[in-house]
């Protein structure tokens, strides 16, 4: 049970479904961070680098660079979700599969896992707590991140509170597609939001991530309102927002704003394509080409020219 500092009463800490947790991390805010991942998101990005992320459940995810096959996870399996094929590659029926794990428990290479793992409140704390010395050190801190944390909001509103009463400061990485009152009341106690905008038109946002854009929008314009710093998050995808038209539409909208302090522009590369076929999602996400160079700095220039500070990643 933990104390709700409010009421002054005990209520029972919440739990939710993360799926990773990075230590020593200098890409998503300032200084050294840990990095929580938060499982489930209800955009659908083609282009997306952490497809594990996107269903709010736990999921079967085969690694075949890895596997010896050798055949343990097929006996392992109760349920026959698994199978060996002629050359010993190993297959799933992801429709007999309950999550046992006891695929995963049998495997001796990490070759077969599943996606996703209840934690509580305090077995994140704990884990994070490991990495405090660097974030005194390098001015860092935790960063909630996914998949998308509004997705799970008591968890993620609650590992804030606790991580502020531990003095560590926090960083909200987020799409925005969240109900405002949700998103506001989360964005009040961050110390920083990370913030996501990828397509201003709005039929290609919806085509590109399967949400409109208007939702997030808003609640860009009224999180600018509460003051509290913003770093954009712009994710550069030859072919999809590298148009001229689109680049001037989110200078145009954030020179409007008081409190982004910097834009981040986050060039495409190919690392979730192999992701989405250890799903067995291959027919959910474009393969894209990464921008040259070249590219990435006329779009930095372009921004910099517009009176925006701009930087490649971050």
């Amino acid at each position: 049970m933990a104390l709700n500092i409010e009421s002054g009463k005990t209520r029972a800490c919440p739990a939710g479904l993360i799926f990773d947790i990075k230590h020593y991390a200098v890409h998503d805010g300032p200084g050294i961070r840990t990095t929580v991942f938060f499982k489930g998101c209800p955009l659908h990005c083609h282009w997306c680098h952490n497809p594990e992320s996107i269903s709010p459940d736990r999921e079967l995810m085969l690694m075949p660079n890895r596997c010896a096959r050798c055949g343990d996870c097929v006996r392992a399996c109760q349920y026959q979700a698994l199978a060996q094929k002629e050359d010993g590659e190993v297959v799933a029926d992801r429709s007999r599969c309950t999550l046992c794990g006891d695929c995963e428990r049998a495997c001796q290479r990490e070759a077969i896992s599943l996606v996703g793992r209840e934690m509580s409140l305090e077995d994140i704390v704990a884990e994070v707590e490991k990495d405090r010395i660097f974030y005194d050190q390098s001015g860092g801190g935790v960063t909630l991140t996914g998949g998308e944390p509004l997705f799970q909001p008591e968890l993620a509103e609650a590992l804030i509170d606790r991580l502020h009463q531990a003095g560590i400061k926090v960083a909200l990485d987020t799409s925005g597609y969240a109900p405002a009152e949700v998103f506001l009341r989360l964005a009040r106690k961050s110390d920083l939001i990370l913030y996501d905008l990828k397509v201003m038109a709005e039929s290609q946002h919806k085509k590109y991530t399967g949400v409109s854009n208007r939702l997030i929008l808003r609640n860009l314009k009224a999180l600018d309102k509460l003051g509290r710093p913003i770093w954009i998050r712009f994710p550069f995808i030859p072919g999809v927002n590298d148009g001229q038209e689109n680049l001037k539409a989110i200078a145009d909208f954030l020179l409007e704003l008081k409190s982004v302090k910097m834009i981040n522009v986050l060039p495409y590369h190919k690392g979730g394509v192999e992701k989405f076929h250890r799903l067995d999602r291959d027919d959910e996400f474009e393969i894209f080409e990464p921008p040259s160079q070249a590219l990435i700095d006329s779009v930095l220039n372009y921004f910099k020219e517009r009176g925006l500070v701009a930087k490649q990643g971050g």
